[in-house]
C-alpha cells in the first residue's frame, strides 16, 4: 500500500501556493518614509513639504493666537494628477510614540492657510500652510489620498531655526 505521506506534502504545499496566491499584494512604497522635499505620489495626489515653521504664536498683540503647544506651520503644496476633481484628506502628525495631532480647522492668522476642506480639480496645484497645535519634537507627517485609502509618511525632523519670541532683557 503507498505511502500518503507524499501525497499530503504535495496538498499542503499546493494549498500554500494558493493562499499566498490570493493574499493583497503590500504596496513598497507604503511603508517607505519620504523627506521633505520629495514629491510623494498617493492616488492621483502628489505632495511635496517644502519648509516648516514653529510658531510660539500667531500674529500679535491682543487678536494674538496662543497655542497649548507650540504653532507647526508646514508649506506645502498639493497637486491632483488625476483626471477628475478630487477632496484632499486631513493631514496628520504622528509622533515617535505613535500619538497622532489632526491639522487645525481654524486658519485664523495662519499665513497663506491651505484651508481645512479642500478640492482639487485636474492639473491643479495648491499651495500654502497647514497649522498643528503639537509640542516641539519629531514628526511624521501622514497624506493620504483622494478617497482615504491608502497613505505616505514624510519625516518632519525637529528644525531649532525656526522663529522663537524674543524674551525681555532686564533693564539696568
Amino acid at each position: 500500500m503507498p505511502s500518503l505521506q507524499p501525497f499530503l506534502r504535495n496538498a499542503m504545499l499546493l494549498s500554500v501556493m494558493v493562499l499566498s496566491a490570493c493574499a493583497p499584494a503590500i504596496e513598497p512604497d507604503a511603508a517607505r518614509v519620504y523627506r521633505m522635499g520629495d514629491r510623494v505620489q498617493v492616488g492621483a495626489l502628489v505632495y511635496n513639504v517644502f519648509e516648516d515653521h514653529w510658531k510660539a504664536q500667531l500674529g500679535d498683540g491682543v487678536d494674538a493666537r496662543v497655542p497649548k503647544d507650540r504653532i507647526l506651520l508646514l508649506r506645502l503644496s498639493i497637486v491632483n494628477s488625476g483626471s477628475s476633481e478630487a477632496m484632499v484628506p486631513t493631514l496628520n502628525l504622528v509622533d515617535d510614540s505613535g500619538q497622532a495631532y489632526a491639522e487645525q480647522a481654524n486658519g485664523d492668522q495662519v499665513p497663506q492657510w491651505l484651508g481645512y476642506l479642500r478640492r482639487v480639480k485636474p492639473a491643479e496645484n495648491l499651495q500654502g500652510n497647514v497649522a498643528f497645535d503639537v509640542p516641539p519634537k519629531h514628526y511624521i507627517l501622514r497624506v493620504g489620498d483622494e478617497n482615504s485609502q491608502k497613505t505616505r509618511n514624510i519625516d518632519i525632523p525637529l528644525n531649532f531655526t525656526s522663529d522663537m519670541p524674543e524674551l525681555p532683557t532686564a533693564r539696568q
